[in-house]
């Protein structure tokens, strides 16, 4: 487990199995879910239902695809805390590279479920995506490497193989090669996680496979996805499910490439 404040993140509980007549007493594994609140400097940024793992991941992405932080360079330090009522994560920021008029505007409750609770306008909730373009132009994703990137997906979610209750969000050489996953019980908490360890990775490791790349997500295709998928710099952002009219819309908009798995584990593109 790595910085997620020393909490289990699955707990044991007895169930009933049943198969036709036949039932067994057995253990099944229960995803954690915790609060998680997110500060800047010292400043409540959000508070969120969260998967206690990879939190400095999920604070970090969630500032930057949020455009709280709009400088990445600027995060000086991370720090997590463990308390009664959940976990507190706070990054130090160069005030220089802080947004604050974002800041305060995404002061509110995030439910694991949900990527506008107390958003309090349509302008706020109908937000375009800042296009980062993190990793540069980049020669487009091939159906092959698409393919092979769904197929490795499974097997690198150890928690939702544990559970069956999470979400993934994997990023992927431009060959289709996972390079790093991170799961949570909330979609778009998963995919805040990639973007923090993308953006911290990028400090440290100047491989193409971290500079170049697209997503893979295990959840539904939504426009919140996209927003973060087109602050991320991704080449592309492929779903086991299709897209919403919105989602293609913005997408269209970021010129950032959707896909999806279609019946039969055909590769389905839109065009927007």
């Amino acid at each position: 487990m790595s910085d997620g404040a020393g909490r289990d993140v699955s707990t044991r509980r007895r169930v009933t199995l049943s198969a036709g007549s036949t039932q067994r007493g057995d253990e099944w594994h229960v995803a954690t879910e915790v609060a998680v609140e997110i500060d800047v400097n010292g400043v409540p940024m959000t508070v969120m239902m969260a998967t206690p793992d990879a939190l400095e991941d999920l604070a970090v992405g969630l500032a930057f695809t949020e455009g709280v932080v709009i400088d990445p360079d600027g995060i000086q330090q991370s720090t997590v805390a463990e308390f009664v009522d959940g976990v507190v994560v706070n990054l130090e920021v160069a005030e220089a590279a802080v947004n604050e008029q974002a800041r305060r505007s995404r002061l509110l409750e995030g439910r694991a479920g949900c990527g506008l609770c107390g958003v309090e306008t349509l302008a706020a909730a109908m937000r375009r995506p800042v296009i980062q373009h993190v990793g540069g132009q980049v020669p487009p994703v091939s159906d092959a490497a698409l393919s092979r990137a769904f197929e490795q997906l499974p097997d690198r979610q150890p928690l939702n193989l544990l559970t069956h209750s999470v979400h993934a969000a994997a990023w992927c050489t431009l060959a289709g090669d996972i390079v790093a996953v991170r799961e949570d019980v909330g979609r778009h908490n998963a995919l805040d996680k990639l973007a923090g360890w993308l953006l911290r990775s990028m400090t440290a490791d100047t491989s193409e496979s971290v500079r170049s790349g697209f997503v893979i997500v295990s959840s539904r295709l939504s426009f919140e996805l996209v927003c973060k998928a087109a602050a991320m710099g991704a080449a592309m952002l492929g779903s086991v499910s299709a897209p919403t009219t919105l989602a293609l819309e913005l997408a269209a908009t970021a010129e950032l490439p959707l896909a999806c798995l279609g019946p039969g584990g055909a590769i389905v593109r839109f065009q927007g």
